[in-house]
Order: C-alpha cells, then sequence, then structure tokens
C-alpha cells in the first residue's frame, strides 16, 4: 500500500489563510470561536448629489461611526459581470418560439450581450460592512486570556458549543441591528447574508479563477443528499 504523501508546506501556507472554520445560521464562525455577520450594502451617487446633500451624507456617516463601541469591517469587491444566468435565460426563452425569426433574434441578441461584457471589461462591485462578535470580549485582556489565545491558536480550533453559538449569536445580531440603524440614516439599504450567500461569497473571494467555471451547489441540496445517504 502507497504511504501517504504530506501536504507540502506550500499548501499548509495557503490553508492556513483561510480562517473560517464553519458556516451556520448565516454567521461565519472563526477557528478561534469567535463569530462574524456580513451585511451587503448598496451604494451612493456621491457625486451626483448636491453640496447640502453631500454634507448631510458626510454627517451621518460621521454620526454612525461614532455611534459603534465596536470594530466594523467594511469591504467591497471588484469583480467582472457574470451574466450567464441571463444568457442561460435568454436561450431558453429561444426554445419556446416557433417562429424561426425571432429565434434567430434571441440568439443574436445572447450573441452580442455575452461579447459585449467580454470585450467592454464591465465590471460589478459589491459593498459588505462585516460585524465580528467574541463570547469573551473585554477591552484590557488580561493575563489569563492571553494564555487562553495561545492555547486556541496552538490547537488551531476552538469548538463552540450550541449553547455558546445561540448566545453569542443573540448578541452578534444586536451588533448587527445597531450598525444597521446607523447605514439606514444615511440613506443606504442592507441585505443581511444568509448561509449560502456566505458560503458563496467566501468560495468566491479564495476562488476567484475556479468560481468563474464552478458554480459553487446549493446548500439545502447537499443537505438533502446527506440526509437520504445517511437513511
Amino acid at each position: 500500500m502507497a504511504e501517504m504523501q504530506k501536504p507540502s508546506a506550500r499548501g499548509r501556507a495557503t490553508q492556513s489563510l483561510v480562517r473560517v472554520a464553519e458556516i451556520r445560521d448565516g454567521v461565519a464562525i472563526m477557528f478561534d470561536g469567535t463569530m462574524r455577520a456580513t451585511l451587503m450594502v448598496s451604494s451612493i451617487n456621491f457625486a451626483l448629489k448636491s453640496e447640502e446633500e453631500q454634507r448631510a451624507i458626510v454627517f451621518a456617516y460621521q454620526d454612525f461611526l461614532n455611534s459603534l463601541n465596536f470594530s466594523v469591517q467594511i469591504s467591497i469587491t471588484s469583480r467582472q459581470m457574470d451574466v450567464t444566468p441571463y444568457i442561460e435565460y435568454v436561450r431558453s426563452l429561444r426554445e419556446l418560439q416557433s417562429n424561426d425569426l425571432l429565434r434567430l433574434q434571441l440568439d443574436e441578441y445572447a450573441n452580442f450581450v455575452s461579447e459585449l461584457v467580454k470585450s467592454g471589461n464591465i465590471m460589478s462591485k459589491s459593498f459588505y460592512v462585516t460585524v465580528p462578535f467574541a463570547l469573551q470580549q473585554s477591552k484590557k485582556e488580561g493575563f489569563f486570556g492571553r494564555i487562553f489565545k495561545g492555547l486556541v491558536h496552538a490547537a488551531g480550533k476552538r469548538k463552540l458549543s450550541d449553547e455558546e453559538f445561540a448566545r453569542s449569536r443573540v448578541q452578534l445580531m444586536q451588533r448587527v441591528n445597531q450598525a444597521a440603524m446607523g447605514l439606514r440614516s444615511i440613506g443606504l439599504r442592507l441585505y443581511l447574508l444568509q448561509t449560502q450567500e456566505l458560503l458563496e461569497l467566501y468560495y468566491n473571494l479564495y476562488n476567484p479563477v475556479t468560481s468563474r467555471n464552478a458554480r459553487l451547489r446549493n446548500v439545502a441540496q447537499l443537505r438533502v443528499q446527506e440526509n437520504v445517504t445517511q437513511s
């Protein structure tokens, strides 16, 4: 029997960059037991606003930052626009047409849109605000806290019990609601990412090339197949 090869140092270093241990109930759980919730946020065309409106937006954003007693992470992702679902929809309409001229026009339209996006290098931007929470948080970390953090780092992963997760999630959502109120005061629209959407977000971020050709399967379908296999 062939002996299993140990993973290369390069492979271990790459995997160590992925700090997400689990995604559950719309929450990303990190290896150290801390939790993250992510809001997708709309944008504002600041340049088209009047000077008075611009000042109001800046002051509202300042009030939002001052109202927080915890840190948040603001992220912007830029990706080439993926029109594959739309092209597939247009081609499905083509199959329903009995008129040959309409079928031809739908084909040409689908090809035109596809080539336009490729040649124009059209990018889509997405904006996210990530809110963290740790079960044991304090402004000043004590001696035993540093020891505990060192043990967690050495072990590589801290497993949260169901009770700890439920209690921490409630407090995390309180922070999310606080951040959402401040962002809405600026005139932004928000959406809290759920489990499948978080999986797709991290999958796309860590696999920018692969994700263009290999789509992530729906987590609900994976769970159904898992239950069928177990039964």
